[in-house]
């Protein structure tokens, strides 16, 4: 069973906001597969920062409209 990553995401609500665009769609134009797309829609791979900032010109919105990265608390 593979590890949830810390990074959370919104590709799947991004993709239903731009006319329901598939897992497939999404991965042809960033140029990973389908597989892919779905490991790091759910939590269980983090893109490289090349594959991250495609997917977010992709949507053409900011890097951190379509990740998030919990704040760490160092004290």
């Amino acid at each position: 069973m593979a590890k949830q990553t810390a990074i959370t995401n919104e590709i799947r609500t991004l993709r239903f906001h731009a006319r329901e665009m598939t897992q497939a769609e999404l991965a042809r134009r960033v140029g990973v597969t389908r597989q892919t797309i779905i490991a790091i829609e759910q939590g269980k791979y983090s893109p490289s920062l090349e594959v991250a900032f495609k997917i977010a010109r992709v949507f053409a919105v900011p890097l951190e409209a379509v990740f998030q990265y919990p704040e760490i608390s160092v004290e």
